[in-house]
């Protein structure tokens, strides 16, 4: 790009302070609206300043992008957010212009401003718009979910998610796949994470997800965290950073990471398992971090270098996390959880009692709200059960329970009659129930008046209204 005089003279300002410190190339370039890679070719340069070349007759040289500046004009006119790679696009399909892609955004950063002005359009009004960010190495990493449907439907497992965590300096990637989004994998896709990383960093952003905010909450007021979230970020020392509603901007370098994992390890190919899904992701990123990335220009790897040693060494035990709920017992002594039952000791329990259930990926363990002073709040440990309608009972919760071994099972005291059973190699057919039925029509039944009940019970004869009326 080459300046007109009088931005030359403008720019010229800034060199004092680039060389004493005061101000970056990044900084004047957002004051001045050049391209940074313009201010650094001006002003870092050996040597006295000196005014941009000019050409034989003595004006500034053209840019090509400057003959279709009204073109540029009038579309950000008819819509003002529209993308620089849009208009670069209707440019060469269009009106024939020769000049390459940056041209073109450089020139649309520098005219957005300038339109949105004459339309009279606030700076809050310019929705989709973002100053871009960049962080130290270690300070943060962004995470998100991915769907990747029926990958594995032929295999008998309907759905398939892929979860990302992203270094926001480096860029570097983590993905795994997994077939659920509960609460346990997500926080175990994390350790596999810092795993692969060597280390967390000290601020992870999320968006409003229900493993990590407990509810919504209206604009400006504090959101709640799951206590699982807060505890597992306690454990390996980093914080939780929850983006506001509708500002998926705040994440972009994970969302990004997704659609690049999908293109790059996905598409086109069949897997059989996970596993075989993970091991296409491992086995792309060594070409991941050897690229160039076009954002920070610097091989991604040799940033994730940096990245990697900056941040926090892991815990020497991990953090297992636990899915907490109440419950009522049963009279049975048995809480229901996740479509299965669980037994707890009947000594320490009664019917209708709240326990707390804190449940693993492998384990569920039962415990009073309430406990007297030097009791633990342990009620019992299980496995968890694989699947629905299970009964995990330890038998020895029910001693004391009364077993059921003298209860009568008949009345009264005619001795059971003996059931006809059909003579060996003959069944009962459709003509012999028949029979049967017919036989049974024909027992004759006692009958006796109401009065003798009456009698018995020493209440008056029941009589009607009308009975009644008519007696008198």
């Amino acid at each position: 790009m080459v300046l007109d005089p009088q931005r030359w003279l403008e720019l010229r300002r800034f060199r004092g302070l680039l060389e004493s410190g005061a101000m970056s190339l990044s900084e004047i370039a957002r004051e001045t609206g050049l391209d940074r890679k313009t201010v650094r070719k001006y002003l870092s340069a050996p040597g006295p300043a000196t005014p941009p070349r000019r050409s034989p007759s003595g004006r500034s040289r053209a840019r090509v992008i400057d003959e279709f500046a009204p073109v540029v004009d009038s579309m950000l006119r008819a819509e003002i957010l529209m993308k620089a790679a849009v208009i670069h696009e209707r440019l060469a399909n269009e009106y024939g212009f020769s000049g390459n892609y940056q041209r073109t955004k450089l020139y649309v950063q520098e005219a957005r401003p300038r339109i949105a002005e004459e339309l009279g359009i606030t700076p809050k009004e310019l929705a989709g718009m973002h100053r871009r960010f960049e962080v130290v190495p270690g300070a943060q990493a962004q995470v998100d979910w991915g769907y990747e449907g029926k990958i594995l439907a032929h295999m008998g497992i309907p759905r398939v998610y892929s979860f990302h965590m992203t270094l926001s300096y480096s860029r570097d990637p983590f993905c795994c796949f997994t077939t659920s989004q509960d609460l346990q994998t997500f926080f175990d896709c994390h350790r596999r994470a810092f795993v692969h990383f060597g280390g967390a960093p000290m601020t992870i952003v999320y968006d409003r997800t229900k493993t990590v905010v407990r509810r919504h909450v209206a604009p400006g007021e504090a959101v709640p965290l799951h206590p699982e979230a807060v505890g597992f970020a306690g454990h390996y020392d980093f914080d939780i950073d929850v983006l506001a509603a509708y500002r998926p901007t705040g994440k972009g370098r994970v969302e990004r990471q997704v659609l690049i994992v999908r293109d790059h390890v996905l598409s086109g190919r069949s897997f059989s398992s996970i596993e075989e899904m993970d091991a296409a992701f491992s086995a792309w990123v060594p070409q991941r971090r050897a690229q160039i990335h076009k954002t920070h220009r610097e091989v991604i790897g040799e940033r994730a270098a940096r990245d990697h040693a900056a941040l926090k060494p892991l815990p020497p035990t991990p953090y297992l996390v636990a899915e907490r709920q109440l419950r009522h017992v049963g009279k049975d002594c048995l809480v229901a959880f996740d479509g299965n039952l669980y037994s707890v000791p009947a000594r320490r329990v009664r019917p209708r009692q709240l326990v707390e259930i804190r449940a693993t990926k492998s384990q569920v363990t039962l415990h009073a709200t309430v406990a007297p002073a030097g009791v633990s709040t342990l009620l019992a440990t299980h496995l968890r059960a694989v699947g629905r309608g299970a009964r995990v009972v330890d038998e020895t919760h029910w001693d004391g329970l009364p077993t059921g071994k003298g209860r009568r099972t008949t009345t009264g005291d005619m001795p059971l009659q003996p059931r006809h059973e059909p003579p060996p190699g003959r069944e009962a057919g459709p003509l012999q129930a028949l029979l049967n039925r017919a036989a049974a029509a024909q027992v004759e039944v006692g009958r006796r008046p109401l009065s003798v009940y009456d009698e018995l019970t020493g209440t008056r004869p029941f009589t009607t209204h009308r009975a009644t009326k008519e007696s008198s």
